[in-house]
């Protein structure tokens, strides 16, 4: 092409302080040349990347209760705003496989028999019981099998990745859902020495079972990861798994299970955070037993960052998935914008991240439900648990700003960037190619004083367009010669907050339930 001359544009700001929440701003005049002090941001198609698969967040039993219990018409707007593709256009959402420590419920499994019993056969494998959605529904049908159908009714394309947190109290050598433990390696359950009989063959057997339990009521799954942070021996439910039993688990039971059953179902290797990827993974996976896997999850609490190398350098045919980060709560604008808008959003979008999945989707004013006392949290937005009004927090617009503009199925494209790392330096960019030739752009501002940038996309004339990007704020542009997307956040509704002291060191669980103890399941 002679110019930049796409038909249309749409281009939005969001300040790190929330002063400006995806403003809309006029497409700024083109010049021959850029502005002077301005950083040059050069977008090249040229050169593509990784694919992208979307954003979004998690969809716990906390956060279902909260959508599910506010009124028909409040959760209907609140379910199109943030998945609806002409609205907020989340594409990408992660579920529990049993329960996690945001619960409104008890803790349970999903094949839920005293510890000493064996159900080898899965005969009393549940989702729950109940009607979906009704008050007397237990387990999952309670809250999040009817909001993920109706989330699936708004986007048919949503991509569901499910992660346990614990595989079911008979199958772990402590016989607790809680506190770690880890799976019966080796054990036999039922009759024979045949692989079948194996416990790692009996709990691929589970997740079988439960894709097939949800593919029941409609909603396909996408993806699975083995376990949820699989080094945390933690007071909610939780497991142990080393990473050569992840790769050898993966590689011998489970893809072969799916193979069988669902062979479109994506594995996930890890779900835990970097700190613990010291060495490259391949001296512990081998190439036959990556081969099982479709990709690497990981969560950002602690680094270093660099750590994915260690395994993006070694399987760069895995897709890079960010599984979890909680929300911030307490933070200043300043290290708020760093981790979600310079680090997440930024440096990892740029070294390979294929999607971004929040811890939360929705927590209350209190950052409750929370079975688990790990209190002092916040969700992607705020519920008001009384009368069903809804906050947007500063993940919802970091989240925004890549999912409205960004067409899940786009390629990352190379962008300029003056920043070594998304949180220090100078303005930092991110850029996509959709499917039919639209260009979206993310300008992220990791200093604290207004930057000027001047953009220009090579291979179309020589035009820049200056704009300025707030502190710890981003800009994004979205240029298309077809219709866009430029629906605008809903208004915030008012009601007090009365967030829970942050807690992290009192990881106890209070308020565990009678059944549950009663069954010896924690």
């Amino acid at each position: 092409m002679s110019s930049n001359d796409f038909k249309n544009q749409f281009w939005t700001v969001t300040a790190g302080d929330l002063s400006k929440k995806r403003a809309k701003l006029a497409a700024p005049r083109k010049t021959a040349k850029p502005a002077e002090g301005a950083a040059k941001i050069v977008v090249d198609p040229s050169q593509k990347f990784q694919d992208w698969l979307g954003v979004g967040a998690a969809i716990t039993d906390s956060t279902a209760k909260l959508i599910w219990d506010q009124s028909k018409s409040q959760r209907d707007a609140l379910l199109h705003e943030l998945f609806d593709p002409e609205e907020g256009a989340y594409s990408v959402v992660r579920v529990p496989i049993g329960s996690c420590d945001f619960q409104s419920q008890d803790y349970y499994s999903l094949d839920d028999v005293p510890f000493g019993e064996h159900d080898n056969d899965m005969k009393h494998f549940s989702i729950g019981e109940g009607k979906s959605g009704a008050k007397d529904a237990t387990k999952d049908l309670k809250h999040i099998v009817p909001v993920l159908q109706e989330i699936v009714k708004i986007n048919p394309a949503i991509k569901i990745i499910s992660s346990p947190w614990s595989g079911p109290a008979w199958m772990k050598n402590t016989g607790h859902l809680t506190q770690g433990g880890h799976l019966r390696f080796g054990e036999f359950t039922g009759n024979g020495y045949a692989h079948k009989d194996h416990f790692e063959a009996v709990y691929a057997k589970y997740f079988v079972k439960y894709i097939e339990a949800y593919a029941h009521y409609g909603i396909p799954i996408y993806g699975v990861t083995i376990q949820n942070e699989p080094s945390n021996a933690a007071m909610w439910p939780a497991m142990i798994w080393t990473i050569p039993e992840l790769a050898k688990f993966g590689y011998e039971y489970l893809r072969p299970a799916l193979d069988e059953t669902y062979p479109d179902t994506k594995i996930f290797f890890w779900d835990g955070s970097l700190n613990v990827l010291n060495e490259p993974i391949s001296k512990y996976i081998t190439p036959q037993q990556a081969s099982a896997f479709d990709g690497f999850a990981f969560h950002t609490y602690d680094g270093p960052y660099t750590n994915l190398f260690k395994v993006s350098r070694e399987f760069p045919n895995w897709t890079l998935g960010m599984t979890e980060r909680r929300c911030l709560f307490t933070d200043s604008y300043e290290d708020a914008s760093h981790i979600m808008g310079g680090l997440i959003c930024n440096w990892l979008v740029r070294q390979g991240l294929g999607f971004i999945t929040l811890w939360n989707l929705a927590l209350d004013e209190r950052g409750l439900p929370n079975e688990a006392g790990s209190t002092g949290r916040r969700g992607v937005i705020t519920i008001d648990h009384k009368t069903g009004k809804v906050q947007r927090n500063f993940e919802y617009y970091m989240l925004r700003n890549l999912s409205q503009d960004v067409e899940p199925g786009s390629t990352r494209i190379a962008s300029s960037s003056y920043s070594p790392d998304g949180y220090t330096g100078g303005i930092s960019s991110t850029a996509f190619l959709a499917p039919d030739g639209s260009i979206a752009v993310q300008l992220y501002n990791p200093s604290g004083k207004d930057l000027k940038a001047s953009l220009n996309l090579y291979g179309y004339g020589t035009q820049w367009q200056t704009v300025t990007v707030p502190a710890w704020g981003t800009v994004t542009v979205h240029k298309s010669n077809w219709a866009m997307n430029e629906s605008a956040p809903r208004e915030d509704e008012k009601f007090a907050l009365h967030p829970t002291k942050l807690n992290f060191s009192d990881d106890t669980a209070p308020g565990v339930g009678i059944n549950a103890k009663k069954n010896n399941l924690l």
